[in-house]
């Protein structure tokens, strides 16, 4: 006799549920998209212990005849797709047909429904996947589904559940995902009694984010409209100094997804701003024709697979990247002093010079500039840049008014009081101006009159030693001396002998840390921030008025004003409105 046998339909089932019904949340996810395709209005969701005990979803869709609901619960029996050819542009949530009754497979299971027409809906009841009973009920148009007793045919499975709490919050998680892809549908969650989400339907994505999440001033708005995509969402603003790592849902035509080339074209897009590593918070909705996507290579519909996969990642890298470019600076918050009178108070600012302007500032000649600090460069003629760039959704122009500890730059523009970390801020220009340069080509190179030796630890002269490319490239010269020296006969000419000493020290601690498999770009990105943070100038030294002017212009200028290389905030902002309002003048 032989050793192959056809596995009876109850084991099948059972074996295809642990394929679609993972925990939970996987039926709750399942049903709502029954739901939504089912043209739902409305749905609400009810579990009791985690979902281990009951998953209730009940929605006020077309719901199904007697015929229908009966064939719902046979595999692969679905109203979506009918040829191969549907496969090729899927429009629908669901498409397989294994959702109800992979589910009713584990379960004590009970559907009820009824078509809008039909004067009486349809009640059937399964057990572990063997239909019990079937009749007609008195219910609203719609559809509810029960699934009690959660993986009670298979022990195996039940016990690598985890506690109630722990499951209640990825189906309170799987809901808000959910209600955040459909904001034309009414949600609500329950707990047992305990009511854990309510939305009602909103006109668009920000009404629904803002149910679910509040204020978010810590987030910018993404929106871009290329290459036959559609992406709305939000991000974490450049400024904000939350964690490296934050929250990531991404959204293709509705479905929620885990892919790779999204996450990478976010990441990416903040790579080019700062060369601190970040996975960012992100909420993106991508929409795009359905026969450029493959939704139909992962048992849960969890994973997808795009026909042109490098134009999403450029469209949503540019998207994301022009977002966090335009963001604002953190706003300050005043609170009026306890105890303090209203006597006047000196600050010890300088006064301003008379007649002064952006435009006058732009015009005047460049001020005699330490080392590290270049000319002051004309701005781009009208027209030079082009619409939608990020330098075109830069900074207005500051007025400064002085330092603060030889440390702050104070200025203002007509939106309000903004407090500016000069060194910072200068970094932010240099970096941009050396990795401008080191696209084109290589930095200016300065030959020393007199060779520097440097002692150093063999780990950061072995680093130092197998870059010597990529360091000519940023305008040092580094060659062996000896088993514990290097000697440097050249260095970068925006760079004082001591600055370039320095710089070489630290580009050696972070070569070694980078390691030799990273790609060429990821060392002269991390090679043009150290310097640029060693050539700006530092806290504590003094600004005349024409350098903090020079500053504050040629940060405007730049593509990432609100933050250094290295992800600290550049400035800090107070409103205009926040001023006012403390003022009792709003």
């Amino acid at each position: 006799m032989g050793k192959i046998r056809q596995l009876p339909p109850e084991l099948a089932n059972q074996i295809a549920a642990g394929e679609v019904v993972e925990r939970p949340a996987s039926v709750v996810k399942e049903l709502v998209e029954n739901a939504v395709d089912a043209g739902a209005t409305r749905i609400a969701i009810l579990v009791e212990l985690g979902g281990k005990k009951l998953i209730r979803v009940e929605d006020d869709g077309e719901g199904m005849d007697a015929s229908d609901a009966r064939l719902a619960l046979e595999r692969h029996a679905t109203s979506k797709i009918a040829r191969a050819e549907d496969l090729e542009a899927i429009r629908t949530m669901g498409f397989r047909g294994e959702a109800l009754p992979s589910i009713a497979s584990v379960s004590h299971f009970v559907l009820r429904t009824r078509r809008r027409e039909s004067e009486a809906g349809t009640e059937i009841r399964v057990n572990g996947g063997i239909v019990a009973s079937a009749a007609e009920v008195g219910m609203a148009p719609g559809t509810i589904v029960e699934a009690a007793d959660l993986f009670y045919n298979l022990p195996a499975r039940r016990k690598f559940l985890k506690s109630d709490v722990a499951e209640t919050t990825q189906v309170s998680r799987m809901a808000t995902q959910l209600a955040l892809a459909y904001p034309e549908i009414g949600f609500t969650l329950m707990s047992g009694p305990r009511q854990l989400l309510r939305c009602t339907p909103a006109p668009g994505l920000e009404a629904r984010f803002y149910q679910l999440y509040g204020e978010r001033p810590d987030l910018v708005p993404v929106a871009k409209d290329a290459g036959g995509l559609r992406i709305r969402g939000y991000v974490a603003a450049l400024a904000d100094q939350g964690p490296t790592r934050g929250a990531q849902q991404y959204f293709v035509n509705g479905r929620i997804v885990k892919d790779r080339t999204i996450a990478h074209a976010v990441i990416d897009a903040y790579a080019a701003a700062t060369a601190r590593e970040r996975s960012p918070e992100a909420h993106l909705f991508i929409e795009m024709p359905p026969d450029t996507v493959d939704v139909n290579v992962h048992p849960t519909k969890a994973e997808v697979r795009f026909r042109h996969q490098s134009l999403v990642h450029e469209v949503v890298r540019r998207a994301v990247q022009e977002a966090v470019g335009g963001g604002g600076a953190p706003e300050l918050r005043l609170a009026p002093p306890a105890g303090t009178d209203a006597g006047a108070v000196s600050l010890g600012l300088p006064s301003l010079l008379s007649g002064w302007s952006p435009a006058a500032a732009r015009s005047a000649p460049p001020p005699g500039e330490q080392v590290g600090m270049p000319a002051v460069q004309a701005p781009p003629p009208a027209g030079a840049i082009p619409a939608g760039s990020l330098s075109e959704i830069a900074l207005k122009p500051l007025l400064p008014l002085g330092q603060f500890r030889s440390t702050f730059i104070i200025a203002v523009d007509d939106d309000g009081v903004a407090i500016i970390d000069q060194h910072v801020a200068h970094e932010r220009v240099l970096y941009e101006r050396i990795s401008a340069r080191l696209t084109d080509g290589a930095l200016e190179s300065q030959r020393l009159l007199t060779p520097l030796i440097m002692e150093m630890p063999p780990e950061a002269r072995g680093a130092l030693l197998s870059h010597g490319d990529e360091l000519r490239r940023c305008g040092f010269e580094v060659d062996d001396f000896g088993p514990a020296s290097v000697r440097v006969d050249a260095m970068p000419a925006l760079l004082s002998r001591e600055q370039g000493t320095a710089a070489l020290k630290a580009l050696a601690g972070d070569l070694e840390g980078i390691g030799g498999a990273a790609p060429v770009h990821e060392h002269l990105k991390n090679m043009a921030a150290t310097m640029a943070c060693h050539a700006a100038v530092k806290a504590n030294d003094p600004l005349t008025h024409e350098k903090m002017v020079h500053i504050l212009e040629e940060l405007r200028r730049t593509a990432y004003s609100t933050v250094c290389p290295h992800g600290r905030p550049v400035m800090l902002r107070i409103s205009r409105r926040e001023v006012e309002k403390n003022f009792q003048r709003i």
